[in-house]
């Protein structure tokens, strides 16, 4: 049976966006020609002003939809949800701009009111939208709203997606039991048709995590489901082969054709992430010009003299090698080793080992002088690899730069060096220092193949968290 809880609820959210922006509008109206006491560009009443703008912003919920807001993969997902916001309100207001010129009309009585209008409109959104979030997770707790999802497949995928959802005050789902003859915490059905037959309440959904050998079985489920108009999914029983960015076109133009590309990052995103490296990294350059120089100096005067960088051959994509370039932060002569020829020059070989299962940091690096340590903890070392982004040897973000012999260990390194390595990454903003080798190495991994340019950004602000915060070097 369909469960129209989220048809109601992207409803309502259209709803409330639209009066969430009539209220902006309302009060931008009223601190531009109310309280300011300048001159008006135009005199129009607050009656006209507001008739007007009921009428103009339906363009502006439209952009919304366009961009997804009113979807369930959006709205469910909340930092997805401001970002998409922010965009939607710089559109809505551009399109309500330009719907004012072609028109010719004179919707607004001075020229800071769609200013106020943009400012005001994003945050009575965020806060409506907030609301509504709170309200919605609150009825879950009676039942309202609750999407019942059965889990078919004898696979370990059941358990884990039952565990993930099961904490129905959350995430608005509620497990009605899982076909399968393993033993789990949860209520167990022999087969498909036990499960329908003892099931009293409706299935909203249903997540094969097997395809049946029998294709009768398969054909059953899916049968239930159409029937029904239930929801259903099935989990590829190779799910690595699934993974990145998924192409679905038809062969000739009646044979379903899947095409899975080792990353996401392709096509326009690739163009769209070099401009971005290049704006950011010269900005970047330009403004901590300055903290360069000073670094320097220290450098030169307290931190052993020259060689103020450090050079080391790195990988990035396609296998391709550069030179990486950071402050030095190791005495003179350990520079330009490789982290486990610094441990057997010092003769602590066995801190090597350490120090990789610790995540690449030890709490007292023998490697390192006074200045490094400091440069180390404050991240001010990685500032030199801005040179290394604006030449494009690295992008950003991406995964860390590793030497050959560190990524020759993992059995998947070609998957990671699909795309560049990267300033900073998702696994320097999931644990910085706390995690091991393996772990950021999956998270690399996990990049790789969901790529998003608005993914990108959420780490480079995590990034300046993470820095500011000072939890650890990258």
């Amino acid at each position: 049976m369909k469960n129209n809880a989220s048809m109601a609820y992207a409803i309502l959210l259209i709803i409330g966006d639209f009066l969430a922006l009539i209220a902006a509008f309302t009060v931008a109206y009223i601190l531009r020609v109310k309280i300011d006491a300048r001159p008006l560009v135009e005199q129009i009443k607050a009656r006209e002003y507001i008739i007007a703008f009921a009428y103009v912003l339906p363009l502006w919920i439209l952009v919304h939809s366009f961009i997804g807001l009113y979807s369930q993969r959006v709205y469910e997902k909340r930092f997805t949800e401001l970002g998409r916001l922010l965009v939607g309100s710089v559109l809505g207001i551009l399109v309500v701009i330009g719907f004012n010129f072609v028109t010719n009309g004179k919707l607004f009585p001075a020229r800071l009111v769609p200013v106020y209008g943009l400012g005001l409109g994003f945050s009575f959104l965020v806060l409506f939208r907030t609301i509504a979030r709170l309200a919605r997770r609150s009825l879950y707790a009676y039942g309202i709203g609750v999407s019942n999802v059965l889990i078919v497949g004898n696979t370990k995928s059941s358990s884990m997606i039952a565990e993930a959802i099961c904490n129905t005050k959350n995430t608005g789902q509620q497990v009605l039991g899982i076909v399968s003859s393993e033993s789990t915490d949860f209520t167990q059905y022999s087969n498909f048709k036990t499960a329908i037959e003892k099931i009293s309440q409706p299935i909203h959904s249903i997540i094969q995590t097997e395809l049946y050998k029998d294709q009768d079985r398969n054909d059953e489920v899916l049968s239930f489901a159409q029937k029904h108009h239930a929801a259903y999914r099935f989990v590829p029983g190779n799910t690595s082969l699934f993974v990145g960015n998924i192409e679905v076109e038809l062969f000739a133009g009646q044979i379903p054709m899947i095409a899975v590309h080792q990353t996401a990052l392709v096509g326009w995103g690739r163009i769209a992430k070099r401009l971005f490296d290049i704006f950011v990294s010269l900005v970047a350059l330009l403004v901590a010009s300055p903290l360069f120089l000073i670094i320097a100096l220290l450098e030169i005067i307290i931190g052993g003299g020259f060689p103020i960088f450090f050079r080391q051959v790195r990988l990035t994509r396609f296998n391709n090698t550069f030179t990486v370039f950071k402050f030095r932060t190791h005495r003179n002569g350990l520079s330009g080793l490789s982290d486990k020829q610094a441990f057997e020059k010092l003769g602590k070989p066995d801190l090597y080992k350490q120090y990789k299962e610790n995540g690449y940091a030890l709490d007292n690096d023998p490697r390192l002088t006074r200045l490094g340590s400091f440069l180390r903890k404050t991240s001010l070392d990685e500032l030199p690899q801005l040179i290394n982004v604006l030449r494009g040897d690295i992008s950003l973000v991406g995964p860390r730069p590793l030497i050959p012999e560190e990524i020759n260990t993992y059995d998947k390194k070609h998957m990671i060096l699909s795309v560049k390595s990267g300033l900073t990454g998702l696994a320097q903003v999931s644990g910085r220092q706390n995690i091991s080798f393996e772990e950021r190495r999956k998270l690399d991994m996990y990049y790789v193949q969901n790529w998003t340019f608005w993914g990108d950004i959420v780490i480079l602000v995590k990034t300046a968290k993470e820095v500011f915060l000072g939890s650890g070097a990258l």
